[in-house]
């Protein structure tokens, strides 16, 4: 639109030249038609000239103007490519950063998680912290604190009753309180492991240990009888073995 005003004033102007050399001419009397003609003619030509050398200019304005918004958007275009890389970038490492914390999710996840363990000869489930409050106690009671055992299987059968573990619990419990001469006490918690866990492997063990709490309390027919039921009810363990041994020397 500037570039159409341009032309038409440069029209304008050049057509006011020309009728300001038509009075002149009138009053001369200098010129014929023809002269009129070709002086007409001559102006029509330089307005011409001057619409192309205004066209010109405008086109060269075009391109140049064309070529300044070109490298903008370019530069723009360069830009936000930089912006997107960068973006692209902080997304694959969040990813890879969600990915890693699910992986090491899933591993504390899959540590927490009860673990298939033999348990005199049964597999069992074990969680975490129930495996470790066992192993805790049976330390104190491997490390000579008997004391320290003895309340230790105890307050693990208040948590984990129903625990894989309990047989052998209640059984280390009860070879803590002998260890400590708590005679009554051993054999109470031995009692424990015949009576609700007669298929047990420490069953036979529970009754020897009965059997020998009797035997330091002198009781010798309490503890002939507890061999006996032991020799009866698992003749082929090695703690019937051994409670045919003791039977000799309660005589």
């Amino acid at each position: 639109m500037h570039t159409a005003f341009k032309l038409k004033s440069v029209t304008v102007a050049a057509l006011l030249a020309a009728t300001a050399f038509l009075p002149l001419t009138a009053r001369a009397g200098l010129f014929d038609d023809d002269e009129a003609r070709k002086a007409i003619l001559d102006i029509r030509s330089k307005i011409e000239a001057l619409q192309r050398d205004v066209a010109n200019k405008a086109d060269k304005n075009s391109v140049l103007t064309l070529s300044d918004r070109n490298d903008n958007l370019q530069s723009q275009i360069a830009a936000l490519r930089g912006q997107i890389e960068v973006l692209t970038n902080e997304i694959t490492n969040a990813q890879q950063r969600q990915k890693d914390f699910y992986v090491d999710l899933d591993a504390r996840l899959r540590k927490l998680e009860p673990q298939q363990v033999q348990v005199d000869g049964q597999t069992v489930a074990v969680g975490v912290s129930e495996q470790q409050a066992y192993d805790a106690a049976l330390s104190q009671f491997k490390g000579g604190d008997y004391k320290g055992a003895a309340n230790a299987f105890a307050d693990f059968l208040k948590r984990y009753p129903q625990s894989g573990y309990a047989p052998s619990a209640q059984y280390w419990q009860g070879n803590s309180l002998y260890a400590q001469r708590d005679y009554k006490g051993a054999i109470a918690a031995q009692q424990v492991v015949v009576k609700n866990y007669p298929d047990n492997p420490k069953a036979a063990d529970a009754l020897l240990n009965i059997a020998s709490s009797q035997a330091e309390l002198k009781d010798k027919a309490a503890a002939k009888k507890t061999l006996e039921q032991l020799i009866a009810k698992y003749p082929n363990t090695p703690a019937a073995q051994t409670g045919k041994e003791r039977m000799a020397s309660l005589k």
